[in-house]
């Protein structure tokens, strides 16, 4: 379980195409708090920790060259995982948001985030608002069901709150730490995005169902 507060930008450095997809991943987290088998958000995909290890320096380990000997951890991603999220798409060189487990005790900064992606979404438009961003999402209609004004969703991992939904479109607003600290400095329109609705709307959606 997590927050949807990005704490790390990681980037893949390596990608291995087997039965499944294996990926390595730079980052700053301190890996030795890491264990193997622990849970990684990457870009709102819950994902698990097969490796990890540290560069002895640029070009210095399996996750080739990560720079100033950052930690790596790898994970794998099956096709069901490719099917439904942006995962297919990543390179070497893709940034990604990382987020760590949600430990008991931890502050709920955001809200609760399962980091199981239920779709991936198109970007449609980016406009400024003040000194932050008006972003613009479109969702196919089983989607834009759970998605409510005031609302919670988490894109790519980060949790934002819905400003306004129009039919199957609804925006959101960025502010320029979000837009810093995280991968929407590298996403525009046109492109996509990894959605994960919030739970407490899926719950609720499947009570009415059945009344």
């Amino acid at each position: 379980m997590f927050t949807g507060l990005i704490t790390d930008v990681g980037q893949v450095t390596a990608v291995e195409r087997r039965g499944d997809t294996r990926f390595t991943i730079a980052t700053g987290f301190d890996l030795d708090t890491v264990a193997i088998g622990a849970s990684i958000a990457c870009n709102g995909v819950c994902l698990t920790v097969v490796e990890k290890g540290h560069d002895g320096g640029p070009g210095g380990g399996p996750g080739g060259d990560q720079g100033g000997g950052r930690g790596w951890f790898k994970v794998d991603v099956s096709a069901e995982t490719h099917s439904k999220t942006t995962t297919g798409t990543w390179q070497a060189g893709t940034p990604v948001n990382l987020e760590r487990s949600l430990r008991l005790g931890d502050e709920l900064g955001g809200h609760l985030v399962y980091g199981h992606v239920d779709g991936v979404i198109d970007i449609v438009d980016v406009q400024p608002d003040g000194d932050s961003q008006r972003w613009w999402f479109d969702a196919p209609p089983h989607l834009a069901r759970f998605i409510a004004a005031k609302g919670s969703v988490a894109l790519d991992g980060v949790s934002l709150t819905v400003n306004s939904v129009e039919g199957t479109r609804f925006g959101i607003n960025i502010i320029p730490h979000t837009q810093e600290k995280t991968t929407f400095q590298h996403l525009k329109a046109g492109g996509v995005i990894n959605l994960e609705v919030d739970m407490l709307a899926r719950y609720v959606a499947r009570l009415a169902e059945t009344k």
